[in-house]
């Protein structure tokens, strides 16, 4: 198994939790060798799920305070001799001093919870290593991607699958037992040869959010230069004023949105492209290129990144009065208008852009935590195809447009002065409406009912210049040499 697949979700594997052969496990006696933080907690959880647990180690009487009272804790011998299932909590450097132990562990199950330390750190897994040492015995790989956290507090916390993976059936079905008692998702991953991909799991640092979150960074750093220049750089060089301190707040607040709202749109356009493929090619059956497919399925991690941009951007908002440079702004104002004998200055244009821009601002903020939130897997698991279907992809196009509407409340007529132009630069907000407009657009085009109507056809399995040949019996009963092509 490639470590691309093991980057998707774990749809192709069998989850064993709804095998109604698998019977209850609790009560059995379970081994653990080794006195860690990993033995105990799952020494802990073990007792804590009605199981006998014996664990062994080399100095018993030092090591008995840090375990539950109900387990015992005797020598590393005397533990392998009262149970068939032993958990093998300790280091691949120390599984040769297990060797003694071979005569009295042939013909156990042998649970490897161990992990290595860098992604591919030796040709053989852990596992197999241990598998090598003790051929008599029968090794499962499980229970490494489980935290000693999640093992202490339960499995209300934390991940609840367990990956196991062994070439004895029997004996991956009775970890499974032992798993789904103690609150976990069982998760068969095949033979042995898995067990190198399920130890480098954990060594993994957020795989699926690399690439988003470098296209984040890559957005934020391009519109942080680009407000930059126009707002400090710009002021300086030509007025000689010194605009530094807008860097750490204002800067970064007109950067946050603009980043927020093209990953938005980035969410929605590879299902546009996806769906001029289909047009296009006439079919749905044609694989898309790979950066397309791994973009499709970068959309979650690109929607919530999004959405975090979008919650700071609110927040540096509702900062931006307590800045002491708002106040000395605020006092230089007040006292230009009594020079100047200035009575009313209400300008009602301004007012109701105001309103209409912090109002549609906070409609949109919304739809995105929406979003967000029924993009956990906790409430997404409680949805059907429907309900995702219409919170994602309908109001998701809702909230791109209201966010759009709440760029143009902010630029308003802005794009159409030129003391807005810096550098000759257009101001940021008109740069990041292409890609949303573009998306907009796209979407208007998609529902009209010509076309729209050849795309469900195409998504139900209609393709483009496919024929189906009759052969049309003769007159005395025999098949004709001729064909007649219908196509359908």
């Amino acid at each position: 198994m490639s470590g691309r697949d093991m980057a998707k979700p774990l749809l192709g594997h069998q989850i064993i939790e709804g095998d109604a052969s698998i019977t209850p496990a609790a009560g059995r006696t379970i081994g653990v060798l080794g006195s860690g933080d990993f033995a105990r907690s799952l020494a802990i959880r073990l007792v804590c799920s009605g199981f006998k647990v014996v664990v062994g180690s080399r100095n018993p009487r030092r090591k008995a305070g840090l375990f539950p009272s109900a387990a015992e804790v005797t020598l590393q011998a005397e533990a392998v001799k009262k149970t068939d299932v032993i958990f093998v909590a300790v280091f691949r450097e120390h599984y040769s001093t297990l060797c003694d132990l071979a005569d009295l562990l042939v013909g156990k199950i042998l649970v490897d919870v161990s992990n290595n330390t860098e992604i591919n750190h030796r040709k053989e897994s852990n596992a197999e290593y241990l598998a090598s040492l003790f051929p008599a015995c029968t090794v499962v790989k499980g229970f490494n991607v489980v935290s000693a956290w999640t093992l202490q507090s339960g499995a209300r916390d934390g991940n609840k699958q367990v990956l196991i993976c062994s070439n004895n059936q029997e004996a991956k079905r009775t970890v499974a037992e032992i798993a789904q008692v103690m609150g976990f998702t069982p998760v068969d991953m095949g033979c042995m040869s898995s067990a190198s991909e399920i130890e480098n799991i954990p060594l993994r640092l957020l795989p699926a959010w690399k690439i988003p979150i470098f296209l984040a960074l890559g957005l934020f750093i391009c519109f942080f230069t680009y407000n930059l220049i126009r707002q400090v750089i710009h002021p300086y060089i030509r007025e000689q004023k010194n605009k530094l301190y807008k860097i750490p707040i204002e800067v970064v607040n007109t950067t946050l949105p603009c980043v927020a709202y093209v990953m938005l749109s980035l969410v929605y356009l590879p299902g546009v492209l996806a769906a001029c493929s289909q047009l296009y090619y006439g079919t749905k059956y044609r694989r898309f290129p790979d950066w397309l497919d791994q973009w499709l399925q970068h959309r979650k991690q690109i929607g919530l990144l999004s959405f975090f941009c979008a919650a700071l951007h609110a927040v540096y908002s509702f900062c931006l009065p307590m800045r002491r440079s708002h106040r000395y702004q605020l006092i230089e104002t007040a006292v230009k208008q009594a020079v100047e004998k200035k009575m009313n200055i209400w300008v009602e244009e301004e007012v109701w852009r105001m309103e209409i821009y912090i109002s549609v601002g906070i409609i949109a903020l919304g739809l995105l935590s929406l979003l967000a939130i029924t993009s956990l897997p906790s409430i997404a698991n409680s949805l059907n195809w429907r309900e995702f279907s219409f919170i994602q992809s309908t109001l998701g196009f809702i909230a791109l447009v209201i966010s759009t509407l709440h760029t143009l409340t902010y630029g308003w007529s802005r794009a159409f002065d030129e003391n807005q132009y810096k550098f000759y630069l257009p101001p940021t907000y008109t740069l990041t409406l292409l890609v949303p407009c573009t998306v907009i657009l796209a979407k208007v085009i998609f529902n009209l009912p010509c076309i729209q109507q050849r795309l469900q056809r195409i998504r139900r399995g209609w393709e483009k210049g496919r024929y189906v040949k009759f052969v049309l019996p003769s007159a005395t009963g025999e098949y004709s040499s001729g064909e007649t092509s219908s196509n359908v």
